[in-house]
């Protein structure tokens, strides 16, 4: 049977860097109170950029890297909370756009554990006979924020990272554990300014962004690792193997809690949300991708990897992998 493996890494955010004290100047807060809480510094914001923008630029820089043709791609997968359109696929328009034309291509919507979600998708695919294709984690989050509401708007950012998969006969995702919880879904929404069908007529209108931070933080904190140890379990791999765990980047808090829990340094813990703060589907890939630039992670190597994602939905997920 073939297997799915990780051959180059890509990532994208835009030019505009907006920090804590550019977001002082228009909201009731600061710097001191955004960093403590959080980790965050500053993100990037798109002025003009959509996702499958973004999401273009990953995917023409993963085919520039490898060298691949964007006509040997057999799918494209996009992980998004803020497509461009209900319909088409933000996938669609990268396949579209960069002439991939034997490639399949749709989103999927599972917010900041999208990226995971994505990649054992694709895992799939390579099983069933696909040999090459694209898995992308994009967001503009910045057009379902309510830029007055600091309870949010300070965490979020936009940007976009994927990976090129391609198949190998050695296995290299050694385990994947996937859950959700819709009963507490409405922790946190996003409307996105669509119209309401006419049995909502009646719910409160809120088009942006939604969260309640609390319980988000204590999902986050309580279920989480359970599912990181759980994915250890079933791998067969010990947490001390595990050479770098690539988390969501929500806070800084959360993932401090979380390196307690699976009592490993916080070293093997890399964030990089003090730059982008929470770009939701892509923080997993962006993170990766910049530190396979930085030569702490190599493909080709074989270090062990646990990629992590958890958000709305509720959604969690872990992979653990051999890149």
């Amino acid at each position: 049977m073939p297997f799915g493996k990780i051959t180059q890494v890509a990532h994208y955010v835009p030019n505009n860097i907006v920090t804590n004290d550019d977001l002082s100047k228009i909201m009731d807060t600061n710097d001191e109170w955004i960093s403590s809480r959080t980790g965050i510094k500053e993100r990037r914001i798109s002025f003009e950029e959509n996702t499958s923008d973004l999401s273009v630029r990953v995917a023409e820089d993963l085919l520039r890297k490898s060298g691949v043709s964007a006509t040997e791609l057999d799918f494209i997968l996009v992980a998004t909370m803020t497509p461009d359109f209900a319909t088409p696929s933000t996938a669609s328009l990268v396949q579209g756009r960069i002439g991939a034309v034997n490639a399949l291509a749709f989103d999927l919507s599972a917010a900041c554990s999208g990226f995971v979600y994505a990649y054992t998708t694709a895992e799939k695919f390579i099983q069933s006979g696909s040999q090459k294709g694209i898995v992308i984690g994009a967001e503009v989050l910045s057009k379902v924020v309510d830029w007055s509401d600091r309870a949010t708007a300070v965490l979020f950012g936009d940007g976009a990272g994927g990976v090129l998969i391609e198949a190998t006969e050695e296995k290299h995702l050694h385990g994947a554990n996937l859950q959700s919880d819709g009963l507490r879904g409405l922790s946190l929404t996003a409307d996105q300014k669509l119209p309401k069908a006419n049995f909502q007529a009646n719910r409160e209108e809120n088009p942006f962004l939604y969260m309640v931070g609390r319980d988000i933080f204590d999902f986050a904190t309580r279920e989480v690792p359970k599912n990181m140890k759980a994915t250890l379990e079933k791998s067969g791999i010990s947490a001390d193997e595990i050479d770098f765990y690539l988390l969501h980047q929500a806070n800084s808090r959360i993932i401090d809690v979380m390196a307690r829990k699976m009592k490993q340094s916080i070293e093997k813990f890399p964030m990089n949300l003090q730059k982008y703060g929470n770009t939701s589907a892509a923080t997993v890939p962006i993170l990766l991708s910049e530190e396979v630039e930085a030569g702490r992670i190599k493909i080709g190597s074989n270090q062990k990897l646990m990629l992590t994602g958890f958000g709305g939905g509720l959604t969690w997920g872990t992979l653990v992998l051999s890149i």
